[in-house]
């Protein structure tokens, strides 16, 4: 189903090439309007205005080229604040590389990556000091400068001084398109993480892209900061949009950030969306308004086919649970269900699901506002173009990117880089497959799938996306074992105490309408949840006998 919604205007700015002329854009245009709200040393809640943002990402990129940092690498650790964010701006406004660390990695985890990268500084947070005190002692680390990030006011203060003191202002400095701004290294779902090189240009020609396809408006951010969509969907988008967000500290203040600050929209990944769907269910039930609302959804139903849309009347109480203003939800990082994109905005809440990939910065693909498919990835963004190679019977085979956006290449890697591309394109890994209007639409990832012994190939993200429709199905995983489909299950017990006698009849239904070679034979349940990324994508290679 191809849909067509007139929104507002969309958001109209210049080509930029570069992510320091894009934080530039957002100080000029934004100037005295606030731009973050979060939670200061104190703990208590503070905003900040495009100037004085300015001020602060001015004073500690100032201080790094005093600290001769020009040209050279400088990490930052340390979980989501406004301090992290500065930090970052400071670094990637200069001629330097910035290194975003996962906080949520072992500290010799976090080691090993400074020895790999060869880094020359970083930004910490004081609750890392053990991984600060490691790096210090183990050999091969070649840090000359460790910043606390707690003396954030005075390191601004000292680079200031710098500048009254008659030194060169480390942003006259020519930052360059092609300018190595970024190595990020990967967090998959499987095997040793790679340093994926990002210029300046790969990130500021995505972000244009993106920001082209959204309105404006006020965000919370949760997503780990260090993980690309949330640059795209929070911080570079801020400033070309010249809109504000507030800097959430956790998962678990979600529910109370949406009530206080009721965002415009917000990035997530597929499980958080679906946690939110899942959630407007059970309340509807536990309050017994689970017929109202049904009724509720025919009404609007029927009243959109004569362009009749009163759903954010009819259901306000859900919206205004979700903070009241709530419009769209960026997502990406996994497959999302079109169960749960469609139930959405069916309630009047806009998914912009889109398809993406570290090495393409990360945005590939990505539904707009205006023109999208429920189920699909959307369309190639417009700084690059997609193809599918050695596509089978049904059309799906590798999805293979050009564009601006693709990655330099691997940090200190050149086989690994070598064998990413073909003939220029790069090989995402990833399999999916193009409709006749130029839809992506994603089938998984070509190291998750499951071969048969019959020569058959089968997506276990495919079989996932439909078992998951099943209510109580808090998580599931598909896998090969001796050559039969297995789906292992995480229940909702709570909700559904016969949840395990349950699933084996209710896996069998959605059996019935796939085709026998995808049909799962085995059926598995758990008692704990499956170990996961920091950007909650479920780990393939866990312990099967973990229960």
């Amino acid at each position: 189903m191809k849909t067509k919604v007139q929104y507002r205007n969309f958001a109209s700015f210049p080509e930029i090439d570069t992510v320091k002329d894009i934080v530039l854009y957002g100080h000029e245009h934004g100037q005295d309007k606030k731009q973050f709200m979060f939670y200061n040393f104190a703990g208590e809640v503070e905003s900040k205005t495009f100037n004085q943002v300015f001020h602060d990402l001015t004073g500690l990129g100032q201080y790094l080229y005093k600290k001769g940092m020009k040209g050279k690498k400088v990490a930052i650790l340390s979980e989501n604040s406004y301090y992290w964010i500065a930090c970052y701006y400071s670094i990637i406004t200069g001629n330097m590389t910035a290194i975003p660390l996962d906080p949520k990695l072992p500290f010799e985890e976090l080691t090993e990556l400074m020895v790999r990268s060869k880094c020359d500084a970083i930004y910490y947070a004081e609750e890392f000091e053990g991984a600060v005190e490691m790096m210090k002692k183990s050999e091969g680390v070649v840090l000359q400068e460790y910043i606390k990030i707690e003396d954030f006011d005075s390191v601004i203060e000292e680079g200031h001084e710098d500048l009254k003191n008659g030194a060169m202002n480390y942003l006259d400095d020519e930052v360059r398109p092609g300018d190595l701004a970024f190595i990020v290294f990967t967090s998959g779902t499987t095997g040793k993480s790679k340093g994926v090189m990002l210029s300046q240009k790969n990130v500021a020609s995505v972000t244009c892209s993106c920001c082209r396809n959204l309105t404006g408006g006020h965000a919370i951010g949760f997503l780990p900061l260090h993980h690309c969509l949330c640059w795209v969907g929070a911080l570079f988008s801020s400033c070309l949009l010249s809109e504000w967000g507030f800097v959430c500290r956790s998962l678990k203040d979600i529910q109370h950030d949406m009530a206080t600050y009721h965002p415009q929209n917000f990035s997530a990944v597929p499980l958080a969306v679906e946690t939110i769907y899942k959630k407007v269910w059970y309340t509807a039930k536990k309050t017994g308004r689970e017929e109202k609302l049904k009724k509720g959804l025919k009404l609007s139903a029927f009243l959109m086919k004569f362009g009749i849309d009163i759903r954010r009347k009819l259901f306000k109480q859900v919206i205004d649970n979700l903070g009241g203003e709530l419009e769209l939800i960026i997502c990406g990082g996994a497959y999302l269900d079109e169960k749960y994109e469609k139930g959405m905005y069916d309630l009047g809440i806009q998914i912009i699901n889109g398809y993406g990939i570290t090495e393409c910065s990360p945005t590939v693909t990505c539904n707009s506002l205006d023109n999208f498919k429920f189920g699909s990835a959307g369309r190639p963004i417009d700084c690059n173009e997609i193809k599918i190679n050695d596509p089978d019977e049904d059309g799906v085979g590798e999805i293979y990117v050009r564009g601006s956006n693709v990655m330099m290449g691997y940090y200190d890697d050149p086989k690994a880089t070598q064998e990413a591309f073909n003939d220029g394109w790069f090989k995402t890994g990833d399999y999916g497959y193009i409709d006749e209007d130029g839809f992506l639409f994603f089938r998984g990832r070509k190291k998750n799938l499951i071969v048969l012994s019959n020569g058959k190939n089968v997506s276990p993200e495919e079989i996932e996306d439909k078992l998951s429709t099943i209510d109580y199905v808090k998580e599931v995983v598909v896998y090969e074992e001796n050559n039969f489909i297995t789906a292992e299950f995480w229940l909702d017990t709570l909700a559904v105490p016969d949840a395990k006698e349950r699933i084996k009849a209710d896996v069998n239904e959605i059996n019935k309408k796939m085709p026998m070679y995808k049909q799962v034979a085995r059926v598995k349940t758990r008692d704990t949840e499956f170990p996961k990324t920091t950007t909650l994508k479920i780990l393939r290679n866990y312990d099967k006998k973990q229960k």
